[in-house]
């Protein structure tokens, strides 16, 4: 992905104005892939703070079951 329009360069302007960061480094966000071990109370609350960050690419994996009691703790819908 690339930086291609100004909404983009808006959304990741306080990441990329930290000099650790930059525009190069926002690039490499872009590129990246992460592979979220546990879709708990944890794994999917994490998730959506990767996809802010502008990570290009976010795998979750879980083996277990959600339980009912269990939904709570899930930040996205897993009901499909």
């Amino acid at each position: 992905m690339r930086l291609a329009d100004e909404e983009q360069l808006t959304r990741y302007s306080r990441q990329i104005v930290l000099k650790e960061v930059g525009i190069e480094g926002q690039m490499k966000l872009f590129d990246a892939r992460v592979l979220v071990i546990g879709a708990g109370g944890l794994g999917s609350a994490a998730a959506p703070y990767l996809a802010a960050a502008g990570i290009g690419t976010i795998g979750l994996v879980d083996g277990d079951r959600v339980r009912d009691e269990a939904e709570s703790q899930v930040a996205c819908d897993l009901r499909k």
